[in-house]
């Protein structure tokens, strides 16, 4: 089938109703203040105030703050605890099954970040899988990324482009280090940044404690701290106000990305600055943020992987959210997939906010 012949059809059978028949209702739908299932009459991550909102993981743009009550999984509960302060939670297992209004829920890795999910939903033998955010390489803090079979699939893109091909993590680790060692021979503090939830613990997970001692930013040492009860860390030094230069010198210092340019930094001496990212790939990302070392480590799903998440669910129906939706969307038509767009409010990394927080 050409490429027009099979676009003619894909209008016909995915965005035209019939009109011998009254068309169905999606089971789920993009609505003004999130994604809703109205046969349960919930949301999925949603971006406003709704009374009941399932959250696939403890990113702010995922987990807002003002719901009535959140369902997460277990390992989410104290992250989104800790980030939105006294909320009504309930957790749930991987692959526990529950029921709201007749419609069936459950949560499966998406190995994004510690307690991240997949959330499968089944009504009437029709079955929706939405991903949130995801990565199939094991990080060796999250539960490993598990494809679910369904029907519909809606899937992240933030780098959702070829160009993006992830070399093995333990390489880059080692690079790192190996960078953390090096700059220690010649004096220099390491500054090392990655976002406090899930980037910097991966990062301090495959640390060498050997080659000296871990200094951390507050907010990375508290998110850190929740963490600790799931996860085996090595051993971190919170800087504080009495923290002196020579104690830090030729040490590592992980920080969130936001302490670039702050007063907090000048602290720190002599410093070679580096940076943990799937932006790192493109090398003016690193020129424009004037840092010293890039490492191309990314928490998102290179274009392969989207690729092979994508097959493995057998899915007919694919949604593109955040990141490079509509070239990502055109190829997976091309490819045979009923695939299409959905405006949202989640926040893609771009390569001009990856030194924000």
């Amino acid at each position: 089938m050409t490429y027009q012949r099979f676009t003619e059809k894909y209008k016909r059978t995915f965005f035209v109703p019939s009109p011998k028949r009254k068309r169905k209702m999606p089971l789920l739908e993009f609505t003004s203040k999130g994604i809703y299932c109205a046969a349960a009459d919930v949301y999925l991550d949603p971006w406003k105030k709704v009374s009941k909102a399932l959250i696939t993981h403890g990113h702010s743009d995922h987990a807002r703050w003002g719901h009535q009550q959140y369902i997460t999984h277990h390992d989410n509960v104290p992250i989104i605890r800790h980030r939105l302060g006294k909320i009504v939670v309930t957790g749930k297992a991987y692959g526990e099954s529950f029921t709201i209004n007749g419609v069936r829920f459950s949560f499966h890795p998406a190995g994004h970040v510690p307690g991240s999910s997949q959330i499968r939903v089944e009504h009437r033998g029709e079955i929706w899988v939405f991903t949130g955010d995801y990565k199939l390489d094991n990080d060796g803090i999250s539960t490993p990324f598990e494809a679910v079979r369904c029907h519909s699939f809606i899937t992240e893109c933030t780098f959702g482009l070829p160009v993006f091909d992830w070399q093995a993590p333990e390489r880059v680790h080692h690079e790192i280090n190996t960078w953390w060692a090096t700059n220690q021979t010649q004096g220099l503090t390491s500054l090392l940044m990655g976002y406090s939830l899930g980037k910097a613990q991966r990062l301090l997970k495959h640390l060498d404690p050997n080659i000296g001692k871990i200094f951390t930013h507050g907010a990375t040492e508290k998110m850190t701290d929740v963490l600790r009860s799931q996860i085996d860390f090595p051993e971190t030094h919170l800087i504080h106000r009495d923290t002196e230069k020579k104690e830090i010198t030729g040490q590592l210092v992980l920080a969130p990305p936001a302490v670039m340019g702050s007063a907090w930094i000048k602290k720190l001496g002599k410093l070679s600055t580096g940076y943990a990212s799937g932006w790192m790939a493109f090398r003016g990302a690193r020129r424009r943020r004037a840092v010293d070392k890039a490492f191309v480590l990314s928490d998102h799903a290179d274009w392969k992987g989207l690729l092979q998440a994508i097959e493995a669910t057998g899915c007919e129906n694919v949604i593109t959210t955040h990141g490079y939706t509509d070239i990502f969307a055109q190829y997976l038509r091309e490819k045979g997939w009923n695939a299409r767009t959905e405006k949202t409010q989640y926040e893609a990394e771009t390569p001009e906010t990856v030194l924000t927080e």
